[in-house]
């Protein structure tokens, strides 16, 4: 059993889930995330951005997994949840700590986050709890101003300590990473777990990934499984994946249950997680886990590959070379390897096809490739 999936951090947090509802997935690995309202006042000045999110162990690939098949260009397997979008238009009041902040919170609906900097402000000064969470999103994404990663720690340490979950989510993150203050993984966890309890999606992610790198063993990922559970429950795509692995795997206290594996993997498949997207085409093409359908499991690849994942390019490559789940066609498998090898994937098999193309196929396998996305 491997380590852990990839991290599902915001800074800050917004209303999908990375992971993709309750925040929006990867890179990676993809997702379609919510639309940011233009602010009418000052833009964000060119590399005025947030201090990345700490980043916590990656993974190596699990037996089975599409990422231990060898057609993966690079070590980390999993894709980056897609945690960083912009506040959407209807964000939930509740992440700024119950009751929204007045005027402010509705400037901030309005994308007028200057105004609603300068409201919130005033009474984050007076204590406030949701106001400082608000006056700290502002700053961390530097709606409207210039990001200041130093000052909104300050916001988000004074929330936490007056109990806002989403508060304390962000400063625990803030404590893995130590860059704007001293590094305490210790309270970061008493943190996150205290956001995990609230409910917090991200927070119990993060809590699971925290308390598999302290305890990589299957006693460490048992008590990760639970809140990697309420995660995915919860519509957090990347825990949703995390659960399919560690069904899959029979692991952290679960019985294998392929049959649950593959629900995990279409829940977040369907949310754009593209690694899921992946692994639901193999298991389709498969049969494992249920019905074996090669028409889904190449549309599920197709649909990896179209959103970037270059694993998925690869194996959409070979599933056109064999004719499974849709008509051979040899230009289209070499045009998709191209747009794969040009990632940067290695794979001696598919060089050999290519060599045995003629010039006209590669001619219109190159054209193609130029076209793809």
């Amino acid at each position: 059993m491997p380590e852990n999936p990839a991290p599902a951090s915001q800074a800050p947090a917004t209303n999908t889930p990375q992971p993709v509802s309750p925040q929006a997935p990867a890179s990676t690995p993809g997702q379609p995330t919510a639309q940011t309202p233009k602010a009418p006042e000052a833009a964000t000045p060119a590399g005025s951005t947030p201090s990345a999110a700490p980043q916590l162990p990656q993974p190596i690939p699990l037996p089975g997994s599409a990422a231990a098949k060898g057609d993966r260009p690079i070590a980390n397997p999993l894709p980056q949840p897609a945690t960083t979008t912009e506040p959407a238009a209807n964000v939930d009041p509740a992440r700024f700590g119950g009751r929204p902040p007045d005027a402010a919170y509705g400037a901030y609906q309005r994308g007028l986050y200057k105004t609603a900097y300068n409201l919130a402000l005033e009474r984050a000064n007076k204590g406030d709890a949701p106001a400082q969470t608000l006056v700290a999103e502002i700053l961390a994404r530097g709606l409207g101003m210039p990001a200041n990663a130093a000052e909104a720690a300050k916001w988000y340490q004074r929330a936490a300590e007056q109990g806002v979950p989403e508060a304390q989510f962000q400063y625990a993150l803030i404590l893995i990473d130590g860059r704007q203050v001293k590094k305490d993984e210790k309270k970061a966890q008493v943190l996150l777990q205290a956001a995990a309890e609230a409910g917090n999606p991200l927070a119990q992610f993060n809590l699971a990934q925290l308390l598999i790198q302290k305890d990589p063993g299957e006693a460490g990922l048992a008590r990760a499984a639970i809140y990697y559970q309420k995660a995915a429950e919860s519509g957090l795509a990347d825990a949703q994946y995390a659960m399919a692995q560690i069904y899959a795997n029979g692991a952290g206290g679960k019985t294998k249950d392929d049959n649950e594996a593959r629900r995990f993997l279409v829940l977040a498949a369907q949310q754009n997680y593209d690694t899921a997207q992946l692994d639901l085409g193999q298991w389709l093409i498969d049969g494992r886990g249920g019905k074996r359908d090669l028409r889904s499991g190449f549309n599920w690849t197709k649909r990896a590959a179209e959103g970037g994942n270059v694993a998925a390019q690869n194996r959409l490559a070979k599933l056109y070379v064999g004719g499974i789940g849709v008509d051979g066609d040899l230009v289209s498998a070499a045009a998709w390897f191209i747009v794969a090898r040009r990632a940067g994937l290695a794979d001696p098999q598919m060089d050999d096809f290519m060599q045995g193309l003629d010039e006209e196929q590669t001619k219109k396998a190159l054209q193609k490739a130029n076209r793809l996305p």
